[in-house]
């Protein structure tokens, strides 16, 4: 439930977790491990952004809230609106930065703003002692632009035409969350992803699995039903 929401009627009476018990799905999802990386896995339809926005405007650690840093890439104006105005309240504290890429915008801006952001967060963790949160969605989007610019240089296509380099870049931006010895900064990612079709099996999906530590999956079943978020919860990692 989020802002005090009664639990859905169907899962009121499902056994919780002793480990668990007493917290929201929210509060469970926002005590994230710093340093690490767990993306988001969702058919199209479903409330992956709203839920990836809202879990970083609620996360936290001990005594100091996450720098938030949001990498949006070939969103439409509607749901780029939608991460803005969930996080304002990040944003009136200044702790937040929006790297906005847009459906109609450049497919080559779309490459190049995780790297951007990443360089950022990098500083700011890593130099600046700050614990950072970055949000990057939608990682789909990048890899069909990855595809597009790949294309049009002429190389090579692999597995559903997308370059045999996929796996590699990927894990450039994925690899590039953690903790430094000596410092007390560390850098969160958090990627959202969209399956096609609903299809775990996709090279994005599938390649993104072997990378992260694990995935929230969201189940369009759950959804229907009304139950939010709707996370899959044998279905996650």
């Amino acid at each position: 439930p989020i802002a005090g929401a009664p639990l859905n009627p169907a899962v009121r009476d499902v056994p919780r977790d002793p480990i668990l018990t007493g917290l929201s799905v929210i509060d469970a999802l926002t005590t994230l491990v710093r340093g690490q990386k767990l993306p988001i896995f969702s058919a199209a339809g479903l409330p992956h952004l709203e839920l990836a926005a809202q879990i970083a405007a609620q996360a936290s650690v001990p005594g100091q809230r996450f720098k938030i840093i949001v990498v949006a890439m070939g969103l439409t104006h509607a749901d780029a609106a939608t991460i803005r105005n969930t996080l304002e309240s990040r944003a009136s504290a200044a702790d937040l930065a929006l790297f906005l890429n847009y459906a109609d915008d450049p497919v080559v801006e779309r490459v190049l703003a995780p790297r951007v952001a990443l360089t950022i967060a990098e500083y700011l963790a890593f130099e600046r002692d700050q614990h950072v949160l970055v949000l990057l969605a939608d990682m789909t989007s990048y890899c069909e632009a990855l595809r597009e610019v790949s294309a049009a240089r002429g190389e090579i296509p692999g597995r559903r035409a997308y370059p045999g380099y996929l796996y590699s870049d990927l894990a450039s931006l994925y690899e590039r969350c953690g903790r430094v010895h000596g410092r007390s900064g560390s850098l969160t990612q958090i990627p959202v992803l969209t399956m096609p079709a609903g299809d775990i099996t996709h090279p994005v999906p599938d390649l993104t699995g072997y990378i992260t530590e694990g995935q929230i999956l969201l189940s369009a079943e759950l959804h229907g039903q009304g139950v939010y978020p709707p996370v899959d919860v044998l279905g996650s990692l």
